[in-house]
């Protein structure tokens, strides 16, 4: 079919469209169909094919992996990148950068005053202390500040979807204290992988691509007055550090690791061997009237803590 054609159908068929619809819904799901409709004729789209993908979506769907493809296809980052240009253009500069959210919050985490465990010790892994202050653009510490975490265990899953682990395992909400400052114990992450022979998977390996993640930690940091952020560092040394396949590494965000070896400090902590240290400080953004909102409303998972 022509172009003429293809646009005769997609006229008729936004026509259909009600008086009283959604003008914003019926402007997306008309250009999506219309962009479809175009892809489906120019790369000669067979049925089966068609039919093949709608069934794959909805397998995804069902298997709870539509937030694993999204970031695996680059959807997640390229958000990410159109709010850092949203940004810029209303005078915002500079800053912790900001990085994919990913599909394993879960809301409700205990709150702990400047300072928590995360892990409830049963689980193996290298201890892991990480510190720092949450600071204004102006560099002065934030009171109050707010800063979620969580993380994968050391075999890469994450608590509330794995049910062997305790509720809200490696997952805490810290109130900075007075000077800004966080602080918490817990084990060093590892990378993962997506499902093997999911729908993430089966697809990556179509365009032979992997679908691993290299180890890391995520945070939201907000406060009052103060743009919310959404950011994750990464662990120095993973292998798949500038090869994650949510694309979701960026610079700024892989502080250096120290191994804390001294007597005094391990006895401190109450660990009898080396632990692992990172310090990190996050700078937020005030609050701007011309700016795109910063927090991203989306559907989560939720407990009562």
């Amino acid at each position: 079919m022509d172009k003429i054609q293809i646009d005769t159908v997609l006229n008729r068929i936004e026509e259909a469209t009600g008086q009283h619809a959604n003008p914003r819904i019926a402007a997306i799901v008309h250009r999506m169909v219309r962009d479809l409709f175009h892809m489906i004729e120019d790369l000669d789209i067979q049925p089966e094919e068609f039919w093949s993908g709608l069934n794959f979506l909805a397998e995804a769907g069902r298997s709870g992996e539509l937030g694993l493809i999204a970031p695996g296809l680059g959807f997640d980052h390229f958000l990410d990148l159109r709010m850092d240009e949203a940004e810029s253009q209303a005078g915002i500069a500079g800053g912790t950068p900001r990085t994919i959210e990913g599909p394993l919050y879960v809301a409700g985490a205990p709150v702990a005053q400047g300072e928590a465990r995360l892990d409830d010790g049963t689980g193996e892994g290298e201890v892991l202390v990480m510190e720092g202050q949450v600071k204004d653009g102006a560099g002065q510490p934030l009171a109050n500040a707010v800063v979620e975490v969580w993380h994968a265990n050391a075999l890469g899953n994450y608590s509330y979807f794995d049910p062997t682990q305790s509720a809200f395992n490696l997952r805490r909400s810290i109130v900075t204290d007075g000077e800004g400052r966080y602080r918490f114990r817990s084990i060093m992450p590892v990378g993962y992988s997506v499902p093997p022979n999911g729908a993430t998977d089966r697809l990556l390996k179509q365009l032979n691509r992997h679908g691993t993640r290299p180890a890391h930690i995520h945070f939201f940091i907000s406060a009052p007055g103060h743009r919310k952020l959404t950011t994750q560092i990464n662990i120095d040394g993973d292998p798949y550090l500038w090869d994650d396949f949510a694309f979701a590494t960026r610079e700024g965000l892989v502080p250096p690791i120290t191994r804390v070896s001294d007597a005094a400090a391990m006895a401190a902590l109450g660990v009898d061997k080396p632990f692992a240290s990172i310090r990190f400080d996050f700078t937020l953004h005030a609050d701007q009237a011309n700016a795109p909102q910063a927090e991203v409303a989306r559907q989560r998972a939720s407990v009562a803590a």
